[in-house]
């Protein structure tokens, strides 16, 4: 969590992600929304370098984004409604959830497997 957006801040995770990705033999896109950090030379050149398709959503449609925006919502309904005492402790409450999100929460319409499990299985059914 950064108190400001920045490029260097979005980069990181952009680079642990691509760092620990596997050469799959189709294209790899990461979507996002239009934030001057997604645009930013720095990204697009990272993108690039790893052969990373860029796609962004329009611009005042938020259905582009939907699953992105839903997660958020969740997220804010599960986790948000709490008063933390400090940043720290939003920070841990954040972590927790979505280490529970990703790993624990089935979902149907991943046939009622986690995140996690879903998208190993996706790279294990494309290798």
């Amino acid at each position: 969590m950064s108190d400001h957006p920045t490029v260097k801040f979005a980069l990181k995770p952009l680079k642990e992600v691509l760092a620990g990705l596997p050469k799959l033999g189709y294209r790899t896109t990461v979507h996002t929304d239009q934030g001057f950090q997604y645009q930013h030379k720095l990204w697009r050149e990272t993108l690039k370098e790893h052969r990373v398709f860029q796609s962004m959503s329009r611009k005042a449609t938020c259905l582009d984004n939907a699953v992105v925006e839903s997660f958020f919502h969740i997220m804010k309904v599960e986790v948000m409604d709490e008063h933390f005492e400090n940043k720290e402790d939003l920070i841990q409450a954040m972590t927790d959830w979505i280490n529970f999100y990703n790993k624990r929460r089935i979902k149907i319409k991943m046939d009622g497997k986690s995140p996690e499990e879903y998208r190993e299985l996706a790279i294990q059914q494309a290798a």
